[in-house]
């Protein structure tokens, strides 16, 4: 009976892109489980049982870091960062799967290159154990092949990320936590707030859309978000910049429906999930051109030739324009979110397990 382990660990995190990758992603792989087939996760303390009973857990702790017990034909980190591989002496028989969703650190101005270095050496030190590699992008994966030594007889094949979100679920009253918007037009991102996602760009288009807030929804501890305060008091238009922080789940889902454009600046991207959120609501999306992003956004999404803010209003203008006169644009945005979804993903990987188990 062949045996998968998966690093699901990062699930103690349900806020962050890779939370949710783990928990939507381990739902389908047990919902698509070929009836052969033994799987084990690996989850956060007090969350043994997540994935129901008829799969095994072991709860993450310091000391798993140094052994797991039992043996597992396959073994799938679910990103590059996880830190519980198989043992080379227990498990090393098991085919190590490991999946890279971006190597954004070397774009990250506040890294050495010997803080570099030292990433890329940890990095490939799993390369150079692994079996098979996938990637969340084509960009992804020309970035790995660039900077790492991926062996000729190790694949590194592009699995694009699912979506989890449901217009249908979007609540119908405003949630408190965004009360401040019933009835007031508004362009939404939605992202952590940090220099990477290069938001405050956006600040000026509320001088060319004086009719619109601007909603920058997302974790906002970096100090990056008090510059984009800041700016937006210099530039006046702080009443009609919110910040909302964090938010959960419900109120993530109101703010796409009810927002008249989506807006990513986004200077680097493993994959770029909100672009290819808000487009499950038909919106019209703003995004870079940069990284993986039009590998998400495709033909249907608008984008910016550069970061001037004349050019991004004219864009943000001309494009709003064209998709309110074009009435088979909001599906051909819905069709392009279509192409994102978990049960394709896990059937993707479940092709895999099963050619390493051979």
């Amino acid at each position: 009976m062949p045996s998968l382990f998966i690093d699901a660990e990062r699930m103690r995190d349900l806020n962050s892109g890779l939370g949710q990758v783990c928990l939507h992603l381990s739902q389908e792989l047990v919902r698509q489980r070929p009836a052969d087939w033994t799987l084990m996760f690996l989850v956060p303390q007090g969350q043994t049982g997540v994935f129901g009973p008829d799969v095994q857990y072991i709860e993450a702790s310091a000391m798993r870091k140094l052994w797991v017990p039992g043996s597992y034909d396959v073994w799938h980190c679910l990103h590059q960062d996880s830190t519980y591989l198989p043992s080379p002496i227990r498990q090393r028989n098991s085919k190590l799967m490991l999946t890279i969703y971006d190597l954004n650190f070397l774009e990250r101005t506040d890294y050495s290159v010997a803080k570099k270095a030292r990433k890329l050496a940890r990095l490939q030190r799993k390369i150079d154990r692994a079996t098979l590699l996938t990637a969340g992008s084509a960009y992804t994966a020309s970035v790995v092949r660039s900077h790492l030594n991926v062996p000729a007889n190790v694949p590194l094949d592009v699995i694009y990320t699912g979506l989890a979100v449901d217009p249908a679920k979007a609540p119908v009253e405003t949630p408190s936590a965004v009360d401040s918007l019933a009835d007031t037009p508004y362009l939404l991102f939605v992202g952590v707030i940090h220099p990477k996602k290069n938001v405050h760009t956006l600040l000026p288009l509320l001088e060319a859309f004086p009719d619109y807030k601007l909603v920058l929804a997302g974790p906002d501890k970096h100090p990056y978000a008090q510059h984009i305060r800041e700016q937006a008091d210099k530039l006046g238009v702080a009443d009609r910049l919110f910040m909302p922080g964090a938010v959960d789940e419900s109120t993530k889902l109101w703010l796409y429906a009810h927002c008249d454009a989506f807006l990513f600046p986004s200077l680097s991207e493993g994959f770029g999930l909100p672009v290819a959120e808000a487009m499950t609501f038909g919106k019209p999306v703003f995004s870079s051109t940069l990284t993986s992003l039009p590998e998400v956004g495709g033909k249907a999404a608008y984008y910016f030739e550069n970061f001037e803010p004349e050019s991004m209003a004219k864009t943000v203008h001309d494009g709003l324009h064209h998709f309110g006169q074009d009435l088979l644009r909001e599906s051909a945005v819905k069709k392009q979110a279509a192409l994102f979804t978990w049960p394709a993903v896990a059937a993707d990987y479940w092709k895999r397990y099963q050619r390493l188990a051979q």
